[in-house]
């Protein structure tokens, strides 16, 4: 786990709660740490919990019914795992898989939706958390529908190299194929958009990415604040 740890009594969830209701809350609630690989929950099934992240991370994947997986987005601390199946008990949309040793608070689905009904606050709060994940899944489908292989995986690079704080070089978190499923390309195209923005400013050295020219690559794949989010602020072009 890289990232620190967020202890349940500071979850932004509950900042603005009372102390008393808070401690009531997490009642019914646990942490659960898990290893590597772990499947949270499937696709299809019915939550039985609310998931938040307390450390590491969730991946959330899609699976057709033919069997053909994508990668549709990653959930790290502290963010709730998927709160619209659980505020409404609908079924999961995804699977959720741990590619890292994680640590997660579990609330019952029932007292979960029963507090959120019970305490404006806390309901205010949830709005927010799904607010904030319907925002990325509109930038995910803007960047999918707008944007080309290339451009795609431009400023996915642009925006890793941001956030892992080396504007210099982007280390793949994740094997390319799970990189590449989520940019909604085969493995083949991320392969050959990689090839293609070697003239464009970068160099491939496994799972490190040397961004030699961040100016010309931004140039090429046109990052937008509207679609990246902060992650590409200082590449605008």
């Amino acid at each position: 786990m890289t990232d620190q740890e967020v202890a349940p009594e500071a979850l932004p969830l509950f900042r603005a709660l009372p102390a008393s209701k808070r401690t009531e809350l997490l009642r019914n609630a646990m942490v659960h740490s898990v290893p590597s690989g772990t499947v949270l929950f499937d696709q299809g099934e019915v939550p039985n919990f609310q998931l938040i992240v307390l450390a590491g991370s969730a991946q959330l994947f899609g699976r057709s019914v033919q069997g053909r997986e994508v990668l549709i987005e990653g959930v790290r601390a502290p963010d709730l795992v998927i709160p619209a199946a659980v505020l409404t008990g609908a079924p999961y949309l995804m699977q959720a898989r741990v590619p890292e040793p994680s640590r997660f608070l579990l609330i019952h689905a029932a007292a979960f939706r029963a507090a959120v009904e019970a305490e404006p606050l806390l309901a205010h709060a949830a709005i927010g958390s799904l607010a904030a994940q319907f925002r990325r899944m509109v930038r995910q489908i803007k960047n999918l529908k707008l944007r080309s292989s290339t451009e795609r995986v431009g400023c996915y690079l642009l925006a890793l190299s941001k956030r892992q704080g080396t504007p210099d070089r982007a280390v793949l978190p994740f094997e390319k194929t799970l990189i590449a499923s989520e940019l909604g390309i085969t493995r083949e195209s991320f392969s050959r958009a990689l090839s293609s923005l070697g003239k464009s400013g970068i160099r491939v050295d496994g799972q490190t990415i040397e961004i030699l020219d961040a100016a010309r690559l931004a140039a090429v794949c046109a990052p937008d604040p509207l679609i990246d989010g902060a992650d590409i602020e200082g590449f605008l072009i």
